[in-house]
């Protein structure tokens, strides 16, 4: 396909087609959940365990086609265990790093063995490494969309309890606020958040929605609300991005959408050491001179 001198056009005509139609649905539903999902994991500093849980659900993939299950039964089934142990590894989250890192070495070990174990083609296992959301079906949309009303519903019902509990877990934990629920109800919305999410851009791919648009929205506001909305608003429009112009360029849509939020990420994070320099320098030519003593 072409560009046209409309953008308004060639959207129509993107839009004609099944495939892509169920792809923007798919996308933004994705970005909605990533976006507010992500902006805990990066408040939380879960980064890594949100990293690890994409690599873990992979293995869990593998195995389900050796056992010849859906893979995505397999990956739900990985993160979700997993999420729950890396809760219960310890009380702080974010003093988890070498627990991790040891559960996520052991998962892809086994997600090898399974791998060597199978004796076909494991196409739908290795599809989850970069996802493919142009390959959406009807399908997928209705469970990517009941996925998220669950998320989205988990996520009012604890909101105030976990943000809470993600700026202060002791004060949190001192007010009656039990963490380790929290902890793991918390793992568990990463857990199906992010196996929704590495269908449509993958496990190498996941902190593109997961990760950098929450990190672009702490550069830009304090307050949470606030922070969610940015979030959320810039998940989806990588997602827009990414799949219109992946129409045009014979290019994965994961690649632009990962060009979009880490090119504006580096935007926001120049313009905020362009103040900080302004800043500094004004406050050093304001500062008045010592007085000179002559002789």
């Amino acid at each position: 396909m072409n560009f046209s001198l409309n953008p308004l056009t060639d959207l129509q005509t993107i839009l004609s087609y099944s495939f892509m139609r169920n792809a923007f649905i798919a996308g933004t539903l994705v970005a909605i959940i990533a976006g507010i999902v992500g902006y805990f994991v990066v408040i939380r500093r879960s980064s890594f365990a949100a990293h690890a849980l994409s690599h873990i659900g992979f293995s869990g993939a593998a195995g389900a086609v050796l056992v010849g299950f859906n893979p995505i039964a397999g990956l739900l089934a990985f993160t979700a265990g997993g999420g729950i142990f890396m809760a219960l590894l310890g009380k702080k989250a974010a003093a988890r790093d070498v627990q991790i890192g040891t559960v996520l070495a052991f998962m892809l070990g086994l997600g090898v063995l399974f791998i060597s174990l199978y004796k076909g083609y494991a196409t739908n296992a290795y599809s989850l490494l970069f996802g493919e959301i142009l390959g959406v079906s009807s399908n997928d949309v209705i469970i990517t969309l009941v996925a998220s009303a669950v998320i989205l519903t988990a996520m009012a019902i604890v909101y105030r309890r976990l943000l809470f509990t993600s700026l202060d877990e002791d004060v949190a934990e001192a007010r009656g606020v039990s963490t380790m629920a929290m902890n793991i109800i918390f793992m568990l919305l990463v857990a199906i958040a992010t196996s929704v999410s590495v269908q449509f851009v993958g496990v190498l791919l996941i902190f593109s929605l997961m990760v950098t648009p929450a990190a672009i929205a702490q550069q830009l506001s304090r307050r949470p609300a606030h922070g969610i909305a940015i979030s959320v608003t810039v998940a989806i429009l990588a997602t827009w991005f990414g799949l219109f112009i992946s129409n045009y360029v014979n290019a994965p849509a994961g690649f632009f959408i990962t060009s979009f939020v880490f090119g504006v990420y580096l935007l926001v994070r120049l313009i905020g050491w362009l103040k900080q320099f302004s800043w500094g320098a004004g406050k050093a030519t304001a500062q008045p001179k010592e007085p000179q003593i002559s002789r």
